[in-house]
């Protein structure tokens, strides 16, 4: 667990970016901190611990310094770095729930998050209730009968809802229940939900925060300082934490990320125009277009609309997985967020464990991770592909 300082609040995102957690080596100078991959640490006579390291599960100078640097950018007093987004999931529900408790999540959410509360955590006695999060007068009605934790992607995945934050997070207090800001397609860069009342943001760093593909991790940020007590607890006692490089390379793809994130968002709104409309186009899903259902909201509580759009095709699933497989700059892989871009099927890829429930997603959508390459370059790709259906 890292502690964010008072101070990094006072600088813009680009300079907390670069800067917090990043002080030079003070032996050497060195600008960028030395990467340190001891499992153990030399005690000053028994329980004399240095700077408090004592063993790499409890401690890591490299981790903690990705931990301040992701709660100076998401506004938070506390940030744990997990091994896996998922392993960070599960860190937070396993210290904040009890078998028994009920969890009211989005009805389209990511596969593996619902793969993960269902059928692993169901085992444990861990309830769950699938909701449309834009129907606020439906999430207060689950939440009524009992949640203790309010669970939303937004914008989601791959639907590309766009959920009130400020106003969830109303109804999840006044129910006794706690927010959880799945923040991992925004990003820090573009929305900031612990300032709009949210209590707990959940990253996949593999995604934009690492940036570049070569970096699996995961991560939660509070302020709350009890619950970071119960999050650290169950961290340090289960131990899924990020390895130093996995938290180096981390911390090496945050330093850019606002920069990144507006090449994301500019390629994605070109791109997501130049689809509106055309021949065997059904639906172009993305909030930066005026007429997304959740496009006034998304202007409201993010800075810019992302990287991420997902399209559906007239012609069903058969016209969907053709495009998916006929393009070359947009490679056919899970994940998303790196600088090149990426195509998705999720209906057999990333919610493949939801088919057949109310969160499977439509057969005749593809997903994009558009990436940073030349916009033009990439509408290219896409007109050859979807110029053969």
């Amino acid at each position: 667990m890292s502690e964010n300082s008072a101070e990094t609040h006072s600088t813009g995102f680009n300079t907390r970016a670069v800067h917090a957690g990043q002080a030079f080596e003070p032996r050497t100078g060195a600008v960028v901190p030395p990467l340190h991959f001891s499992s153990t640490y030399a005690q000053d006579g028994i329980g004399g611990l240095r700077s408090g390291y004592e063993y790499g599960r409890g401690g890591n100078p490299t981790r903690d310094a990705l931990q301040e640097q992701l709660a100076a950018l998401e506004g938070g007093r506390h940030a744990f770095s997990f091994g896996s987004g998922l392993a960070a999931e599960d860190g937070l529900i396993r210290a904040l729930c009890s078998p028994g408790d009920r969890i009211v999540l989005g009805n389209d959410a990511y596969g593996g998050t619902y793969r993960l509360i269902n059928r692993v955590l169901g085992g444990w006695g861990i309830k769950n209730k699938p909701v449309d999060m834009s129907a606020l007068d439906g999430v207060r009605a689950a939440v009524a009968q009992g949640a203790r934790l309010v669970w939303v992607e937004t914008p989601s995945n791959p639907m590309m809802k766009i959920t009130d934050i400020a106003a969830l997070a109303e109804i999840a207090h006044d129910g006794g229940a706690l927010l959880v800001v799945d923040n991992t397609f925004a990003s820090p860069y573009l929305q900031n939900p612990l300032a709009l009342g949210a209590d707990i943001v959940v990253h996949s760093t593999t995604k934009y925060i690492g940036g570049h593909s070569d970096v699996v991790g995961g991560a939660v940020v509070v302020n709350d300082d009890e619950l970071a007590e119960k999050i650290g607890f169950v961290q340090f006692a289960v131990g899924a934490v990020s390895g130093p490089m996995d938290a180096f390379l981390t911390t090496r793809g945050l330093k850019t990320l606002g920069v990144r994130m507006e090449r994301h968002s500019d390629n994605a709104q070109r791109i997501a125009e130049w689809l509106v409309g055309r021949p065997g186009v059904e639906k172009v899903l993305y909030p930066g277009l005026p007429d997304h259902p959740g496009h006034e909201l998304a202007a409201r509580q993010m800075r810019r609309f992302g990287g991420m759009i997902s399209v559906q095709f007239s012609g069903g699933e058969s016209a969907a997985r053709k495009v998916a497989e006929s393009t070359t700059l947009f490679t056919l892989a899970e994940s998303l967020g790196g600088i090149e871009s990426l195509m998705n099927y999720p209906s057999e890829m990333t919610h493949a464990s939801v088919k057949g429930t109310e969160l499977a997603v439509p057969e005749n959508l593809v997903r994009l991770s558009v990436g940073i390459e030349d916009a033009d370059d990439l509408i290219t790709d896409l007109d050859e592909a979807i110029s053969r259906l």
